[in-house]
């Protein structure tokens, strides 16, 4: 097995304030990919009218596939709000719904929203720099910035996990997170549920 990943993929060296993983590919997601993920659609309409910014960007690697396999990604999330909801991922289940995922807290402050596919329980969970947080196989995860600095995180996760973003886009998050007296809080969405 170890012959077969390439020398590349056994030592990477990334950057915290670029998040991205030496000359590998990077998905960029701008507001305009978000629609349908803040809740207050009118706020969201109104800050892409006024540009389209970059909210996020991943490296992911993927040096090998197979039972007891790894992936990982590094993500930078940027800071800033539409309304009161803070900048955010799109989301999503595992596609192999059991697999769960490690988060590792590297640069500045944010928060992950979780919500079990079965109970519809929302948490959310602190991500900052030093911390770790695990997301449990059949939930729902979403990263926000609750800071004023980009968040940078590492994500690992096992090679057949897969990413399911369509079940969040036909339906959404049960629960936001919002500012509300300086702090982050969880908010009932009462917008953009299908």
């Amino acid at each position: 097995m170890l012959n077969s990943i390439s020398p590349e993929d056994l030592f990477v060296a990334f950057g915290l304030d670029s998040a991205r993983i030496g000359e590998r590919p990077f998905v960029q997601r701008r507001l305009s990919d978000l629609r349908g993920c803040f809740a207050d659609t009118a706020a969201y309409d109104a800050a892409l009218a006024a540009e389209d910014p970059v909210l996020y960007e991943v490296t992911a690697v993927e040096p090998a596939n197979g039972d007891g396999q790894l992936h990982y990604g590094l993500g930078i999330l940027y800071p800033g709000k539409i309304g009161d909801e803070y900048f955010l991922t799109k989301g999503h289940y595992h596609s192999h719904r059991p697999a769960a995922e490690v988060y590792v807290g590297l640069k500045g402050e944010g928060a992950m929203l979780l919500e079990d596919e079965h109970s519809s329980e929302s948490r959310m969970v602190p991500l900052r720099a030093n911390s770790v947080v695990y997301v449990p196989g059949h939930t729902a995860h979403r990263t926000l910035n609750t800071g004023d600095t980009p968040l940078v995180y590492l994500g690992i996760y096992p090679s057949n996990a897969g990413h399911d973003y369509g079940a969040i886009a036909d339906k959404n998050f049960r629960m936001t997170i919002v500012e509300q007296n300086g702090q982050p809080a969880l908010r009932e969405r009462v917008e953009g549920r299908g």
